[in-house]
């Protein structure tokens, strides 16, 4: 591309711009598509000036293509022929093919002194049955200088054409628009008919009228066609130094203006995601504070059953003594080892067995809500897929990594968390602290593990030493009713101890427990934490950095407008 003076600031200033965009989307971890086209545009500004046709693969791009430069340089037909990209450029010898980098596009080389400095591209049908055609076409549209736009008037601008013309207006692309097969339309009025159709729905998805020009590839090829010398003339003035070197100019501004407004897109949803996450995992948070306010009111309906059955035990308790420790009962107070058997069978009863039920029934609800809370975590995780338009950037696969993290803690929970191993980290904990209230009876023994044994084994020994040296032997039968009053006395100071040690050690052992199930927790989600936090400072900061680009994006794009 020819370069003045008066544009050299110009191209400087773009090549700057482009440079920063590049490294921009690079820096935000932008999808690859995207880093490649931001590439592209730079490398853009030092290629051929390309003027593109594209179009349905039934259009007959082909044969005008042909017609347009007045030779067979192209192969013509009713079904797709064109199966690859043809950049056509002036060359001394006819149809030297060359190939390229890019496998599927094809340098045609031919005798057009009329396209000295500008490369003609062919393009696959864009409503193609073979869907890499339109692929081809699709990826090839932000190198375009300029379109070629080829309806057809036997069915001017369908949906399809609709579509391809909304993705060049979203790479800014200049436009003009050519209704092929016009030798159908018989009558002025259905030409008009079909300039104004197409130029109305052109101007309604670019936002403004491009030129329209009805022509007839068949007409030309046979002797000439109004429509190709007004065609030719449009061109001649698109094509000029001047406007060549705008459009030069403008076209990558125009690529950059869509990536930008790309990642613009992609940062604002990553940012709503956050939102969306961090709401989720505040949720989450408070859900955990009523769990664990839950399981408080829960656990206190819970040691009430167990000061329960130790109440009903004291009564038991009470009667034996009454019953027993009596003159009335000489004989029984003989025979100590027989007395305690009785204390066995009508005080202590199934003491032991309904402590261990209850203990179970504790367990049980406590690791229920603890699954349950994980459960939650899960579904959090569920609920919180990435949006489409950050699925395949680095803040989605970093987000989704993280994630996964937090999923692995709650799987590990659920799967490790079973009522088996929450009994043996309380029966563990507390064993200590029960042996030092009741005298390290029953070793190896713990909450949740046989307490009821242990609550039995203590019950007998308080109450065997409260018994103990009773016999008509040893007493005196004046002192036997202040044994039953101290009997009695010993008895609820026991219980009360023992009721007051149980309660003391459940409840420690599920403030342990829920500390450690918040502590589950914040190990989980705290990389993600840090992570949104992370996130947010960045995507602040390419705020404004595409704030800037865009502020010196504008500027280019209005200076570049203004030229000639």
């Amino acid at each position: 591309m020819l370069v003045s003076g008066s544009v050299h600031t110009l191209l400087a200033r773009e090549r700057q711009l482009l440079a920063d965009l590049q490294a921009f989307v690079e820096s935000q971890g932008a999808p690859e598509d995207v880093v490649a086209h931001a590439r592209q545009a730079l490398r853009a500004l030092d290629e051929t000036f390309l003027l593109v046709v594209v179009g349905e693969f039934n259009a007959g791009k082909s044969s005008f293509v042909n017609a347009l430069l007045g030779a067979a340089v192209l192969p013509e037909g009713v079904t797709p022929t064109t199966d690859r990209i043809y950049v056509l450029v002036h060359g001394e010898k006819p149809g030297q093919m060359e190939p390229t980098a890019d496998p599927f596009v094809s340098r045609l080389t031919h005798p057009l002194p009329s396209l000295e400095g500008v490369a003609l591209v062919d393009t696959p049908g864009t409503n193609a049955i073979i869907r890499q055609h339109q692929t081809l076409t699709e990826g090839f549209l932000p190198r375009a200088d300029l379109l070629l736009f080829l309806t057809s008037a036997d069915r001017p601008f369908t949906e399809s054409e609709r579509q391809f013309l909304s993705l060049a207006a979203r790479w800014g692309r200049q436009v003009i628009m050519v209704v092929n097969k016009a030798d159908l339309l018989e009558t002025p009025e259905q030409k008009a008919q079909v300039r104004e159709f197409v130029e109305t729905g052109a101007r309604g998805v670019l936002g403004l009228t491009p030129p329209v020009l009805l022509v007839s590839a068949r007409a030309e090829q046979r002797g000439g066609d109004v429509g190709f010398h007004a065609l030719r003339e449009v061109l001649r003035v698109r094509l000029s130094d001047t406007e060549r070197t705008r459009l030069k100019l403008q076209s990558p501004l125009g690529t950059a203006a869509a990536l930008l407004s790309g990642e613009e897109t992609r940062a604002e949803a990553a940012r709503r995601t956050l939102e969306g996450d961090l709401a989720v995992l505040r949720d989450l948070e408070a859900q955990q504070v009523t769990h664990r306010e839950g399981m408080l009111g829960e656990l206190d309906g819970q040691l009430n059953r167990v000061a329960r059955l130790l109440s009903e035990f004291e009564v038991r308790a009470d009667r034996f003594i009454d019953d027993r420790l009596r003159f009335s009962n000489l004989r029984g107070l003989l025979n100590s080892r027989e007395l305690e058997d009785a204390f066995r069978r009508e005080a202590v009863a199934d003491l032991p067995e309904a402590i261990d039920r209850q203990f179970g029934t504790m367990i049980d609800r406590f690791v229920e809500a603890n699954l349950h809370f994980w459960e939650d975590v899960q579904a959090f995780l569920i609920r919180r897929q990435p949006s489409a338009e950050v699925a395949r950037t680095r803040f989605s696969y970093d987000r989704g990594a993280l994630l996964e993290g937090i999923a692995g803690s709650a799987r590990e929970h659920l799967e490790t968390t079973t009522e088996q191993h929450l009994a043996r980290e309380l029966a563990r904990d507390a064993e200590d602290a029960m042996k030092g209230v009741i005298g390290g009876l029953a070793g190896g023994v713990g909450l949740g593990a046989g307490v009821g044994a242990l609550i039995g084994a203590s019950a007998l020994d308080f109450t065997g030493g409260i018994l103990a040296g009773l016999t008509l032997g040893s007493l005196g039968l004046f002192v036997l009713p202040n044994k039953r009053i101290q009997a009695h006395r010993q008895l609820r100071a026991r219980v009360a101890d023992l009721r007051e040690a149980l309660e003391r050690i459940v409840r420690r052992e599920y403030e342990r427990e829920q500390e450690r199930a918040d502590t589950r927790l914040r190990d989980a989600v705290s990389p993600y934490t840090r992570f949104t936090a992370q996130e947010q400072t960045r995507l602040q900061a390419a705020r404004d950095r595409a704030a800037a680009l865009r502020t010196e994006l504008e500027a280019l794009q209005n200076e570049v407008k203004a030229l000639g």
